[in-house]
């Protein structure tokens, strides 16, 4: 997983409150944008069109947390 080698866990908030893993506790994370894809716009090649989320991907046990917008 090269991605984790290029950036280090920081902790996080959301909506003033301080994000901790649901599985481990852990309260370090990378931070990744990504895409949401719809067959549809897929299919019409309107990839770009489609909405985004941010995941929070813990940096102990790899659960990702994803939100909408932001």
């Amino acid at each position: 997983m090269g991605f984790f080698n290029k950036q280090k866990p920081q902790t996080v908030d959301v909506k003033g409150n301080a994000l901790r893993c649901p599985v481990c506790n852990n309260d370090q994370f990378y931070t990744k944008r990504v895409q949401l894809n719809t067959a549809l716009a897929s299919f019409c090649n309107l990839d770009w069109a489609n909405r985004s989320a941010t995941c929070f991907i813990c940096s102990n046990c790899t659960h990702i947390s994803w939100f909408m917008g932001g």
